[in-house]
């Protein structure tokens, strides 16, 4: 039995079960301080968010952020039964998937229909990191490049990673730096593994500044770096041919990810199937303002 005063994730501290919610007309989002497990269930219910909802085929999402994860959730997560942890993480992580592709389809309608010269498309190439010296325009066939790179996540194949890469948002790293995707960092600003492969050179794990920045981060590595590619390509080809793009088929291309190889790409399969995960890429997003989720304030 879940004791009333176990706060989870990323919020908690009060007993109060009910969430205390302000606006900001300005930025057009509300701010709601949850308190308990059991007020985030009532936030969950309300915008129709539940098991019984996914059931019955409902995939709208609640437009949802979070600041961060707390000390507390590692320290009290082990007395929520693992399936609703579970559920838990699934539905705080789906909406910031949900909201990064999102802004991706919406720079993919720029590379597709902007002028090849236009100050917009270029700065989309240089993020993807198309060229090294910024041209006073792209070429069609950059373009295409372009077009390769520029495009959605599987939602299924997100979550099964920050799942697996953050420890269901038990690790250090996740609490100290929004680090869900386990993404190396050379820069010498990165937090650096108590064990460090000296090998490997002087790395660390990259930090974010909240949990929405971390999901970017992760689409962004995947869709620049070299060893990525195959996922790319693939994900290209299923567009081209008008098939589903799904975490379980991209999943395959991932053997660079983790040093474990075909064992990371099983594990995120089984995790996906086992999860029932490739029903989250048919999820969309609610048109409801952008819901911030925020530490209660003592």
């Amino acid at each position: 039995m879940i004791k009333k005063s176990v706060v989870l994730m990323l919020v908690l501290t009060s007993i109060t079960s009910q969430p205390t919610i302000a606006y900001n007309a300005k930025s057009q989002f509300v701010e709601v301080e949850i308190r308990s497990l059991d007020a985030l269930m009532t936030l969950f219910k309300k915008h129709n968010y539940t098991s019984n909802d996914w059931k019955n085929g409902v995939r709208e999402v609640p437009r949802l952020t979070f600041e961060g994860v707390s000390e507390r959730w590692k320290e009290t997560s082990s007395e929520i039964p693992v399936k609703q942890k579970k559920q838990v993480f699934f539905r705080l992580m789906a909406p910031l998937v949900l909201i990064s592709n999102e802004n991706i389809l919406a720079e993919r309608q720029t590379v597709k229909s902007a002028p090849l010269s236009s100050k917009a498309l270029l700065v989309i190439a240089k993020k993807y990191r198309l060229f090294n010296n910024t041209p006073l325009t792209l070429t069609e066939n950059q373009r295409q490049q372009l077009l390769q790179q520029v495009d959605i996540m599987p939602p299924s194949l997100a979550l099964a990673q920050a799942a697996e890469e953050s420890g269901w948002a038990t690790s250090r790293f996740t609490e100290e730096g929004n680090a869900f995707f386990g993404q190396w960092d050379f820069s010498g600003k990165g937090m650096i593994p108590k064990q460090q492969r000296k090998e490997l050179g002087n790395y660390g794990l990259a930090r974010f500044d909240s949990p929405l920045d971390s999901v970017e981060g992760y689409m962004l590595n995947i869709n620049t770096t070299s060893a990525y590619k195959k996922l790319r390509v693939l994900r290209a080809k299923l567009r081209q041919e008008n098939k589903a793009i799904t975490g379980l088929e991209l999943a395959g291309t991932l053997d660079k990810y983790s040093e474990r190889g075909q064992a990371y790409i099983d594990g995120l399969r089984s995790m996906i199937r086992y999860n029932k995960l490739e029903d989250v890429d048919e999820a969309y997003l609610s048109k409801t303002i952008l819901i911030k989720l925020v530490s209660a304030k003592k």
